[in-house]
């Protein structure tokens, strides 16, 4: 009998009533694993996240977490096998830093209960992993764009799910910030083996993972459906990215300090 998958998309289609916007897609997904879901805008990535997330319902196939189906979990069920991390997020309100990630074990305490001593502490180790320990009693509102997005990435860990799916969440960050998140993503899957979908408009991005010997699959979405999928050596290429984004491009392998090779993309010219 083979290994169960932690998350299984069968099949699946999505559609409003007269607009399809994803057909017949399957995906699988363990722990300790990264999923690229790489596309224009408008390709159905963020609605396929959102029927995996039980914010949508498929119209046609089945999502599967530990081999129950989506639909068969409560709202409190999929919280703790799933968490988010959004494209951008700004507070209203001006919680403190902790006070936000703390909110990350409110599916065990409820939203009414003090957290306890044990999930303050979690809440802070989760900040310490990615270094904004030092933040904690700053108000988040006072934040910029890439501290906020190590703080949902605290949250999430606080969460303690085995999926996390983050939608683009570098979209908005200069490069600094972007490799930081990068990394933290990284440290998660290999250091906590976390299983991570990510949504992202940077092919390079799986090269990153797989680059960090990260177990990666890449989904390649156009037109509500992918048109490849598989590891990234083997199907982000330049035909591809064509296909994708209209743009030719050059796959090149880049040498760090004599040590080992990385892949990156070169875009040249739109098509």
């Amino acid at each position: 009998m083979g290994v169960m998958e932690l998350i299984k998309v069968k099949n699946a289609s999505f559609h409003y009533e007269k607009t399809e916007v994803f057909n017949d897609l399957s995906l699988k997904l363990n722990a300790g694993q990264v999923l690229c879901l790489i596309g224009s805008n408008g390709c159905g990535k963020t609605t396929l996240l959102d029927c995996i997330l039980g914010i949508k319902k498929l119209r046609k196939g089945e999502i599967l977490i530990n081999g129950v189906n989506i639909s068969k979990l409560k709202a409190s069920q999929r919280a703790r096998e799933i968490c988010y991390v959004p494209q951008f997020h700004r507070g209203t309100f001006p919680y403190k830093v902790l006070e936000i990630v703390v909110m990350g074990r409110a599916v065990y305490t409820g939203f009414f209960h003090m957290p306890s001593q044990k999930d303050i502490c979690i809440a802070m180790e989760a900040l310490e992993m990615v270094g904004m320990d030092q933040y904690k009693d700053k108000p988040y509102t006072e934040l910029s764009g890439g501290e906020v997005q190590l703080v949902m990435i605290a949250r999430a860990m606080a969460q303690n799910a085995s999926i996390i799916i983050m939608d683009e969440p570098t979209s908005h960050l200069d490069m600094r910030h972007e490799l930081i998140v990068l990394e933290n993503i990284v440290k998660l899957v290999k250091d906590k083996g976390k299983a991570v979908i990510i949504a992202t408009h940077a092919p390079n991005h799986a090269f990153h993972f797989e680059n960090h010997n990260i177990a990666t699959s890449v989904a390649l979405m156009r037109d509500g459906g992918f048109i490849d999928y598989g590891k990234p050596k083997d199907v982000v290429n330049e035909v591809n990215l064509d296909k994708l984004y209209k743009v030719k491009t050059k796959i090149v392998d880049v040498e760090v300090d004599n040590c080992y090779t990385m892949k990156q993309i070169l875009p040249l010219k739109s098509s």
